[in-house]
């Protein structure tokens, strides 16, 4: 019995990769095994920039948050042991957010710490 290759489905797997690398530079694009190579790197990249995001996003929230207490006479971990010490379940998004957009309503929440 002659062996069978399955054209269809190793297409298949071709034309996924070949879609995801629209709009690579070069060879990239069209040829499938710098494609493939490209398409791999291209997804451990994204996989680790989701990881990263909730790393940047935190710094950048207790950045906005220092600069918040600060305006009021506090340090970021002076703030952030008070507001833990005083029972208020509020988190570093919504403080920056706070800090950032709503200045008086966290100045009614640095007076509730101090």
């Amino acid at each position: 019995m002659p062996r069978s290759k399955n054209a269809v489905a190793s297409r298949a797997r071709r034309k996924k990769v070949l879609n995801m690398a629209k709009g690579y530079f070069g060879s990239r694009k069209n040829v499938w095994t710098v494609a493939k190579n490209s398409v791999e790197k291209a997804l451990t990249y994204s996989y680790i920039g989701r990881k990263l995001r909730k790393r940047d996003f935190r710094s950048l929230w207790i950045a906005r948050i220092n600069a918040g207490a600060r305006e009021h006479g506090l340090s970021y971990s002076e703030f952030m042991g008070k507001l833990h010490k005083s029972g208020l379940e509020l988190n570093r998004k919504v403080l920056a957010d706070l800090a950032m957009n709503h200045p008086e309503a966290f100045k009614a929440v640095v007076e509730k710490v101090k």
